[in-house]
């Protein structure tokens, strides 16, 4: 068989070299995973993520700027000929300046806003970044679409991926802008309860699918470039609004489904580019979101369509019916102090209160000083405390509290009734009785922490304002229970100080 070889082949990357470092990339995104579903493993599967970047980076740029050879057969005057080829950059291009400026762009604003950003700031941040991935894969979809219309080359395939990438990646784009306002308290986190909003959305995914097979039948010409745009500006208003309907309560879900989002987005892209890596990176955290997403829900006994639906979570204000409950009881820090002196065991439930406060190093003291005096010291986590999974875990692991004592709510819950002191530092929905109690209560079914089956519950609170979904809590109001007002720094300070 014949051979022709390109003049200059010799200096290009071999595909088999690209595609492999695409295989380690891939395997270290999922080694990542795996080391941060646990706490020991949490810096090692940062590492690691960190490192398959890198390799995916540098191979990305290397092939760039050296050009990737391929090996093809074609028929040449009726006999097989090997052809070695290869798509190969000049030495220097303005297209090979313009991507390492917007690497070095785009670094220097991770960089700052990383070192930056407060843990409580953390889940907007993260939305912030789902809307980068999100208008990337409306950009190179439409990028994708001028390029094949040049060619004149579309195939069905092709255009539904094109057209899908596209759609999802508008609804990341402008859904995730809507949480990061929300989150961040720049716009009400009350949800936007529109006539029909339901009816709505169901009607924009209609009228999208009914584009998209229409587009992939007629891509070419006028009707595509029609159909292309109607289809981009439904998915910006429909990420909007989808976002938008949903409560303050949600917004851990959603950020959680905006990162499932972003990642089929970027899988739709890969398909589009034929990357591999973007297929495989975009379907890990397309996969490994929505997991998540049924995880929360889960945990907040809701159901995924009802938090599309939205409604839950409000600005602040009570929503449903007011109760009196009662005359709550105030504690001062001494008698706290006294109260745990005389403790054999104590349960602490952290919340997005103490992360406000950033007590979480006054807390690992006064769980060194308690454990110091003999005193069985435990922490129960509740699988959405704070604004994400995790969020208290990270919070006590960077204040060097041990792992063995940092437990689910599965784990201790049965262990509330032979507690005799239980600290509530800025939970607040998550230790709410009356998602057991109450059919009839916004948080109805819920899973909480029984703290209140505790002998003693001191909640650590700034006020007596509600929590995140803007109902009362009666746990508040009874018999065992004691408010101690002011900052939790200072006032888990003040015990440390009276033992």
């Amino acid at each position: 068989m014949p051979t022709i070889v390109f003049e200059g082949a010799r200096s290009a990357l071999p595909i088999s070299l690209v595609q492999g470092s695409y295989i380690i990339a891939g395997l270290l995104f999922i080694l990542a995973l795996a080391g941060l579903s646990k706490h020991e493993t949490s810096k090692r599967g940062n590492i690691l993520g960190m490192i398959g970047m890198a390799v995916a980076l540098g191979f990305i740029i290397l092939g760039t700027v050296l050009g990737v050879s391929d090996t093809m057969q074609l028929e040449v005057l009726g006999q097989q000929t090997l052809v070695t080829g290869f798509i190969k950059q000049p030495a220097f291009s303005w297209a090979l300046v313009v991507i390492v400026c917007a690497m070095l762009i785009g670094a220097v604003i991770g960089v700052i806003r990383a070192l930056r950003v407060e843990m409580t700031g953390m889940p907007e941040l993260i939305a912030l970044f789902h809307s980068f991935v999100g208008i990337a894969a409306v950009f190179v979809g439409w990028v994708s679409y001028f390029a094949f219309a040049a060619s004149g080359h579309f195939d069905p395939l092709h255009s539904g991926e094109l057209f899908v990438g596209i759609f999802i990646g508008g609804v990341t784009f402008t859904g995730s802008i809507i949480a990061f306002l929300k989150l961040s308290a720049r716009i009400n986190s009350a949800p936007l309860k529109l006539p029909g909003r339901n009816i709505l959305n169901l009607g924009a995914l209609a009228v999208f699918i009914v584009l998209t097979v229409v587009f992939v039948m007629a891509p070419e010409g006028s009707t595509g470039l029609v159909l292309i745009s109607v289809a981009t500006v439904l998915s910006l208003l429909l990420g909007l609004h989808l976002v938008a309907s949903i409560g303050g309560g949600d917004m851990p879900v959603v950020i959680s489904m905006l990162n499932s989002y972003s990642g089929w987005a970027a899988a739709a892209v890969g398909f589009t580019l034929d990357n591999d890596l973007l297929i495989i990176t975009g379907a890990l955290v397309g996969s490994s979101g929505a997991y998540l997403s049924y995880i929360m829900c889960k945990a907040m006994n809701r159901n995924f369509i009802s938090v599309i639906a939205g409604g839950f979570g409000s600005d602040g204000g009570v929503v449903g019916e007011e109760k009196d409950y009662g005359e709550h009881r105030e504690i001062k820090a001494p008698e706290a102090a006294d109260l745990l002196k005389n403790a054999s065991s104590v349960i602490i439930t952290p919340g997005y209160g103490m992360a406000v406060a950033q007590a979480q190093s006054a807390v690992a003291d006064l769980t060194q000083k308690l454990r110091s005096k003999g005193v069985t010291v435990r922490f129960g986590i509740h699988p959405v405390a704070g604004r994400l999974p995790g969020h208290m875990n990270v919070l006590l692991a960077e204040a060097k509290v041990p792992y063995d004592i940092v437990l689910e709510m599965d784990e201790i819950n049965e262990d509330f009734p032979d507690t005799d002191v239980v600290l509530v530092i800025g939970a607040n929905d998550t230790v709410n009785p009356a998602a057991l109690d109450d059919p009839a209560s916004p948080i109805a079914g819920m899973p909480v922490l029984e703290v209140w089956k505790a002998n003693q519950v001191i909640v650590f609170k700034r006020s007596m304002a509600t929590g995140y979904a803007g109902v009362q809590n009666p746990l508040f109001f009874k018999e065992n229970s004691a408010m101690l007002f002011g900052d939790a720094k200072e006032r888990v300070g003040d015990i440390v100080k009276e033992l």
